[in-house]
């Protein structure tokens, strides 16, 4: 219980906010759009820049902490995409979307929030390593699949330029590969520059937080229930548990362990929803889903918090 109160409620407090706020008419849809655009475009991106500049590859990098996070992913986006397109008979597009709402885990704003909380700031390390590729492998998943699906004759040797194109249109890419460009070159950075940068770090995650509850307040559920419950399920039971099952079973710390457990159980993030209104399909589920599985969290997570050692 004191985990509940001390690690994830402030976290969702700042969430309840935003919702309460929108909800009320004190923070109108122009400034929820206005804080997404700044967080999304510069702080966040701020962030994962500076994260992955000063990460020490060489002593945090451990291919088993993303074999055991990824293969929980993959395999969610394969169950959400065959489930929606056999069980609950959407056609391909939708289905397409609704496994990326699967695929795609809250690893940045919530996952990074409640880690922080729940085992302090130097046990973000191996956080930044699943963020760092996170983007970058569920765009490249999902945008791939779409454009299959899409294709209809269109010629297979446009569809890697397709792909490349729509990765690095997004600033959270972009702020990820800058970011690695700087530590694998060893370039210095000038201190006003970073102080700077800092400053802008420190605001993105409490922003971006209420500014996705004005977020989740816009997309309220209507209809779908039975595939968006499932979805919740995909999201917050079966990926913490592939993960929590092959980190034991490749040995990683525990740090790691804590941390990409933690991130796995997280509720899919705004970008699922993005990524369903970017090609038109599947947007309520994609939008309720996340809403839901949101609220579920709050239990889901003080679990999974309560069974990590």
């Amino acid at each position: 219980m004191q985990a509940l109160l001390d690690v994830i409620l402030p976290v969702f407090i700042v969430i309840g906010a935003g919702y309460l706020a929108s909800w009320r008419g004190w923070f109108p849809e122009s400034a929820v759009d206005g804080l997404m655009v700044f967080t999304q475009t510069f702080a966040v991106p701020a962030l994962l820049f500076r994260a992955i500049s000063t990460l020490h590859l060489e002593s945090q990098f451990d291919p088993w902490i993303l074999v055991s996070f990824y293969t929980g992913s993959v395999t969610c986006f394969i169950v959400g995409l065959l489930a929606a397109r056999h069980v609950f008979k959407r056609d391909w597009q939708d289905s397409v979307a609704i496994g990326f709402v699967c695929l795609f885990a809250n690893s940045l704003l919530i996952g990074l929030a409640i880690t922080e909380r729940a085992y302090g700031p130097d046990a973000l390390q191996a956080n930044y390593l699943i963020v760092a590729l996170h983007s970058p492998i569920c765009y490249a998943i999902g945008i791939t699949a779409m454009e299959i699906a899409r294709a209809e004759g269109a010629p297979a040797r446009e569809l890697p330029g397709k792909v490349a194109r729509a990765m690095f249109r997004n600033a959270l890419v972009i702020g990820i590969a800058l970011g690695a460009v700087v530590n694998i070159s060893g370039l210095p950075l000038p201190g006003p520059f970073t102080d700077a940068l800092d400053m802008l770090v420190r605001t993105a995650l409490p922003a971006a937080l209420f500014a996705m509850g004005g977020v989740l307040f816009r997309y309220r559920p209507q209809g779908d229930t039975r595939i968006i419950l499932f979805v919740c399920a995909v999201s917050l039971v079966l990926h913490p548990t592939i993960t929590w099952s092959l980190g034991k079973a490749t040995g990683i710390s525990t740090s790691a362990f804590r941390s990409a457990v933690v991130t796995a159980s997280m509720a899919p993030g705004i970008n699922a929803y993005v990524f369903a209104n970017m090609y038109g399909r599947a947007r309520r589920v994609a939008a309720s889903s996340v809403l839901i599985a949101t609220g579920f969290s709050i239990v889901t997570a003080w679990v999974w918090l309560t069974l990590l050692p």
